[in-house]
């Protein structure tokens, strides 16, 4: 067993980004052989780069809400909701809130075929 409290790891703002702090919580440095959990936190009017690739993730809202902008429109999101990004899927989320947006991110182990 390993843990990691997100307060210790340090946060960086991946390029393509808007007022968002990245944190990667679970990854090959802990041994995870499967699965990379990772922490966005989005600021008020903050947003990820719209985007595609070739693995689902799973999110889930720890607090705030937003939307998530798909190909073919919009859904809002907010605490407690989970969702599945499938692969290949055109994505982005935006924090159209006066409070900061907190998410969980899931993904397959880069390079692992699951």
């Amino acid at each position: 067993m390993k843990k990691v409290n997100k307060n210790d790891v340090e946060g960086s703002s991946p390029d393509g980004t808007n007022g968002v702090v990245f944190r990667q919580l679970v990854a090959e440095d802990l041994g995870a052989p499967n699965f990379y959990m990772r922490a966005f936190d989005v600021a008020p009017g903050g947003n990820t780069p719209k985007h595609s690739h070739d693995w689902e993730h799973e999110v889930y809202v720890l607090k705030g809400s937003g939307k998530i902008v798909l190909d073919n429109g919009e859904e809002r999101i907010s605490e407690g909701d989970a969702i599945f990004v499938s692969p290949n899927e055109l994505h982005q989320f935006v924090n159209d809130s006066p409070s900061e947006l907190s998410m969980i991110c899931v993904i397959p182990k880069p390079g692992r075929e699951m």
